[in-house]
């Protein structure tokens, strides 16, 4: 997810929308030669920004939809599926600046959360939101614990069709996050904290121990930290550290199309609420 569409967008919209203006009180083609016979500049104005009105305050403010290129998020998300974020629920932004101008909601421990690269704002990333600001967590041995209290965790059967040519072994378990319960996807044999540079090298609480198989951080005011649910193939907060909330982009809350690469059709089997 790495092209901001309302860069185009908003320049788009905002010159059909000043060609209309000056036509409707300057030039006046419209109203003196009928339409149809004014500049074709001034046809598509009167004809699109209308419609790129609507589009544009829908998208930036309303819902906006993502499609997923990785499998960070696997099994909740699939590389090739297309998902509806809802904008709203985690305040009004302006387009493209991204800046808060009405204060709606927050992000809940649990979302699947949409925001922007903390390293790079120009590409959006999709992860789940774990830690909310002053949250204290601690990793041990694959338990989570925030605050003090264990993150709901049970080993599940799970049927993936692509597991079958994973090696390692995936192992799966319901894990619950305040009010979302989920699955989530751990390979067996490896720990990808290991490598995790934030956790491992960056001064953020207490260090990385035990090759990563234990760390724990404190997450600062005004942020957030995430991960994704494919824990051992993702690069996530371990990697890069928090979450600012000026990046926040929406709650992704619905799956409403699922495309494979190449010249396979679309299909909709997959859409559905997103835990």
């Amino acid at each position: 997810m790495d092209f901001d569409f309302n860069l185009i967008l908003v320049p788009a919209t905002l010159i059909f929308f000043l060609v209309w203006l000056l036509d409707k009180f300057v030039f006046k083609q419209r109203q003196t030669k009928g339409r149809g016979n004014e500049n074709f500049i001034i046809t598509w104005a009167y004809d699109f920004w209308p419609v790129l009105a609507v589009v544009l305050v829908l998208r930036s403010f309303l819902y906006e939809p993502f499609n997923i290129p990785s499998d960070s998020m696997v099994p909740t998300l699939e590389t090739g599926d297309f998902i509806l974020v809802n904008k709203f629920d985690y305040g009004v932004r302006l387009p493209i600046v991204n800046k808060k101008i009405l204060d709606v909601g927050e992000p809940e421990r649990g979302d699947v959360m949409v925001f922007r690269y903390p390293p790079q704002p120009t590409i959006s990333y999709i992860k789940r939101v774990v830690g909310l600001p002053g949250d204290h967590i601690i990793y041990d041995h694959g338990q989570l614990t925030i605050n003090g209290q264990k993150v709901a965790k049970v080993p599940v059967e799970f049927s993936r069709e692509k597991d079958a040519l994973d090696t390692p072994t995936s192992i799966y378990h319901k894990e619950t996050l305040g009010e979302h319960t989920f699955t989530m996807r751990e390979l067996e044999g490896v720990n990808v904290a290991r490598q995790a540079p934030f956790i491992n090298y960056i001064e953020n609480g207490k260090y990385s121990t035990e090759n990563g198989l234990y760390w724990e951080v404190k997450v600062p005011k005004g942020h957030y930290f995430a991960m994704g649910d494919n824990r051992d193939q993702s690069a996530d907060s371990r990697f890069w550290g928090f979450v600012p909330e000026e990046n926040l982009t929406g709650r992704a809350f619905y799956v409403w199309m699922h495309k494979e690469p190449g010249f396979k059709l679309p299909s909709f089997s997959r859409n559905g609420k997103i835990d």
